[in-house]
Order: C-alpha cells, then structure tokens, then sequence
C-alpha cells in the first residue's frame, strides 16, 4: 500500500471503517506535535495535507495546519511550508469546500440524495 493511501482519509465518509492516521510535526523550536490527518487533497496543481492538532492551544481551538504534500521516490512522504499568501489562499480555499461538502453530506445522506433525484 502507497503512503498516500495509508494517509488518505475521505471526510465525510464512514469514520468507522477508516483508521485514523497520525502524524508527528517537528516545529521551529524543535518540539514535537501529534496531529491527526484530516484529509490529503488538490489544489491546483499540486497536493496537500490537512493536519489536527491532538493536544496544546491549536487543538483546544480547532487549529488546522495546512502543507504542501509529496512524496519521494520510494513513496516516503514530505511535508512543505506553504509560504506564498496567493498558495495558502488557494489551498485554504479549496479546503474550505471538502469541509463544505463534508458538512453537506453530512446533513443530506445518500439515501437523502436518492430520494430527490
């Protein structure tokens, strides 16, 4: 199995049937922080990663660290500081919408959806 499969985790879907993936950020300061993979996505022309905090101030308020994705020959994923405004806003944005429609679905089911088509 790819890490990017390991990692992947579809929101909105059934949390029951997928693992929850972790992650462990080594700061500027050189501590370390647990966060959970909420989500690895596309925007633009490049891949992301959606990270939670487990534990700290940036969990209690519902913080979420957004980074450039890629992986290395042999598939080991790397992690990038987004540092340019127009990428962060981009990615913000598109993460914005998997929220959306995780939200959405959440809301209106399939069986919902079915119904109304």
């Amino acid at each position: 199995m790819k890490d990017k499969e390991k990692f992947e985790r579809g929101m909105g879907g059934n949390v029951e049937e997928q693992e929850e993936t972790t992650v462990t950020l080594t700061l500027d300061d050189d501590s370390t922080l647990e966060c959970v993979v909420l989500n690895i996505f596309e925007a633009g022309d490049k891949e992301y990663i959606a990270l939670l905090p487990m534990e700290g101030p940036a969990a209690e308020d519902g913080e979420v660290y957004l980074y450039r994705y890629t992986e290395d020959a042999d598939g080991k994923p790397d992690l990038e500081n987004i540092e340019d405004d127009d990428e962060f806003e981009l990615v913000s944005d598109a993460f914005d919408e998997l929220l959306d429609a995780a939200e959405y679905d959440e809301i209106v089911g399939e069986d919902e959806l079915d119904d109304l088509l």
